[in-house]
Parts: C-alpha cells; structure tokens; sequence
C-alpha cells in the first residue's frame, strides 16, 4: 500500500533531521552530504521554475472566466469585491500576527547567512513608486527576471483585455492558454510528488546549519499561521454571514460540512469544487446561476488562507534572517501576497509555490530563503489542509452572500 503524500513528507522530515544532526556533529565536507543537499536544491529550482507559466496561465483564465460569464455586470462585481475583501482581511491579520508573535524572532541571524546580500531588498519610498514598479516596459523581461509585480499585473491585464473581445481569434488563444495551464498544473504535480525527497534534502541542509533549533522556530511558525487561520474561519466568516446574510453561521457551516472534510482531507480546492457546489446547491438553497459562476471562479481565485499564510509566511522568512521590514515593503507584501493569491491554483501547495512571489517582491532571495521556504514545507500538509478548508468555506460563503444580495430565499 502505497503512503499518502504527506507521510512520505514527515518520513523525509524525520530522517533529513537524523541526517542533519549527524552532518552537524561531524561536519559537512562530504560528498554524501554535498549530494542530499543538491536533492533540495533541484526540488526548490523545479519549485520556482514553474512560477511565471503557472501564475501567468492561472490568473488569465480567472480573469478571462469572469469576463465571459458575467459580462462585468452586476454579478461579476460583486463576486469580485467580496473575494478582494476577504483576502484583504485575511493578509491583514497575518500581518497583524506576524508582527505581533514575530515568530521568525531568534531564529538565526543575518551574519550567519553568508549568502544573503542586503542590498538585494527592495525599498520604495513612496505608493508611487510601488505602482510604478508593477507595470512592467518589457513583460517578456519581467517574465525572464522573475519580477513578479510586473508578471501579475501584465497577467491580469491581459486576461481583462482577451476576455472583453469576442472573436474567434481571441477564443482560439483562451483555449491554448487553458492548454498551457492544464500542462504546467501537471507539471507543478509533479514536482509536488517529488516533495518528499526535496524535504529530506533541505532539512539535512537546514538542521546541518543550524541545529535543531529550527524546529522550535517553525512550531511557533505553525502556530501564528493556525491561529490567522482560525480567527478568519470561526470569527471573521461567521460575522460576515451574520451582517449580510442574517443567518445562524451554525446552519451554514452544517450544510457545507462535506464540502469542508472533503477540502480537509484533499488539501485541493478543485478536487473540493464538485462537492462544494452540490453543498450549495442542495443545503444553501443558492441558485444554479449565482453558484456556478461564484464557486469556479472561487476555486481559481479566492484564497484566503493562502493569502494569509503567504504575509505571515515571508514576514516570519525576514524575521529569521534578522531583516527588518518596513512600512513600505510591507506595503509591498499585501499587495503581492492578494494578487499572488488570486494566481494560486487549487492543488494541493500551490500556495508554497505562490511564495516565492511575494519573497522576491521584496528582495528576499537567496539560498537561505530557499532554505527557510523547504523547512516551512515539512510541516506544509497540515497547515495547507487547514488553508485549503478556509478557502472553500470562504467561496461558500461568498455564494451566500451575493445570492442573499440578489434576493434569494436560501436555506429554506
């Protein structure tokens, strides 16, 4: 019987901590070392090198999806508000933990990381600035250097523009871009798969370098990103189905149980979708219009748990590395981190993907980030389980929401 993903994860883990507690009382001038560390190195260069193909690809099509469906009507804007706001608050309370538990605090520090060059972050002095730097001259450029505000925002750009023009053309174009999407999501899988491997290797590298202490640091870690996660499913969702629903938050969260187990246990808002929308379908009462233009669009676009573990996730990287960040640089994340969200596709960590964006947004790349990004992977499956529940408990609430606002009678 072949193990499930995430076992062959926390095996890797266990034995990459063994390796790297050996490596790190006997030293690492070995060529058995030098190869497992060459695992995690080519997993994290597999990671990254599916970046721009993915988010490009991704975003296009949600954005081309509304375009097409809604006609940017009433329909389209309100489903598009309220997944923006939802993201929002959630990057808002990462931030807020981040800051406030500053998990990432004693970790290591920034002399002990040879590699990392302070003079690669990203500082703008002014709002303009950041916008500016989000409009890309060359997009073809901005796609080789890996400027992600720029990838972002030529990706919507273009999505918004192909899907206001009707042509056979522009149809034609779609369909490869749904073609090239579909074949970069399995090659993302694929990676994925090799997950277990590339964890060993970074957590022999990680626990070599540092010691064990790295685990105390990503528990806390773990426990900020729970704790958002948290506070947005159980406090800021049901207050939004009390304001603008008028409904016990109890009734709702029963009628999409299913849906949430199944999201649970997947860690796949795609994998999910099916159920979600017979969840709403059949318990909320939401119509087939309303339910099969929101929940689609939410399994591409809406991540609210991936929005929030992405700010907290390179606030706690800074912190680590002993690099303070400041108004404007966070600025820089939320911004990052809510379009990143939106190009995050619903596999299962996609969103460990997704963060490399908003690290190299604000200059955070150097092996020691990679090296930070891997560790986050070993403990990755039960936070992205978690993240993956509150994305699609997100989307089912939005149904509601603008179902409610359309006039509909729901839960009846």
């Amino acid at each position: 019987m072949k193990l499930k993903l995430h076992w062959q994860i926390i095996i890797c883990m266990v034995l990459g901590t063994f390796m790297g507690v050996y490596f790190n009382n006997t030293g690492v001038n070995s060529s058995i070392y030098t190869l497992i560390v060459l695992l995690g190195d080519v997993f994290i260069r597999l990671l990254k090198m599916v970046i721009v193909p993915l988010i490009f690809t991704s975003i296009v099509i949600g954005v081309c999806s509304v375009k097409s469906r809604a006609k940017i009507g009433r329909l389209g804007f309100k489903t598009f508000l309220y997944y923006v706001s939802t993201s929002l608050i959630a990057i808002l309370i990462g931030l807020f933990l981040a800051n406030t538990i500053q998990p990432g605090i004693g970790a290591t520090t920034i002399e002990s990381i040879e590699a990392f060059d302070t003079n690669k972050l990203t500082s703008s002095t002014s709002i303009l600035d950041i916008l500016k730097r989000m409009i890309p001259i060359n997009p073809f450029k901005a796609f080789a250097d890996g400027d992600m505000l720029g990838t972002i925002f030529f990706a919507l750009f273009f999505g918004i523009t192909l899907g206001s023009i009707n042509s056979k053309g522009s149809s034609s174009v779609l369909e490869f871009i749904k073609a090239l999407y579909k074949v970069i999501m399995k090659m993302t899988q694929i990676v994925i798969m090799l997950a277990p491997i590339g964890v060993f290797g970074l957590i022999t590298k990680a626990v070599s370098n540092m010691g064990l202490s790295i685990f105390k640091e990503l528990g806390l870690y773990a426990l900020t990103i729970a704790t958002g996660l948290t506070i947005h499913l159980f406090i800021v969702l049901p207050l939004i189905l009390f304001i603008f629903v008028r409904v016990n938050p109890v009734i709702h969260f029963r009628a999409i149980a299913s849906a949430m187990v199944t999201a649970f246990s997947t860690s796949s808002s795609s994998a999910t979708l099916p159920v979600t929308m017979d969840c709403v379908k059949d318990k909320v009462k939401a119509s087939d219009e309303v339910t099969s233009f929101v929940l689609p669009m939410g399994a591409t676009i809406n991540m609210d748990g991936t929005a929030l573990y992405e700010c907290a996730g390179v606030l706690f990287i800074a912190q680590a590395l002993g690099i303070p960040l400041d108004a404007s640089q966070q600025f820089i994340v939320v911004v990052t981190a809510l379009l990143a969200s939106i190009g995050a596709a619903g596999i299962p960590s996609a969103g460990l993907v997704m963060l490399f964006i908003v690290t190299d947004a604000v200059g955070l790349s150097s092996d020691a980030v990679a090296i930070w990004v891997g560790s986050m992977l070993a403990i990755d499956r039960p936070l992205d389980m978690f993240r993956t529940m509150v994305n699609i408990s997100s989307d089912s609430v939005g149904v509601a929401v603008i179902a409610k606002s359309e006039g509909e009678k729901l839960y009846q």
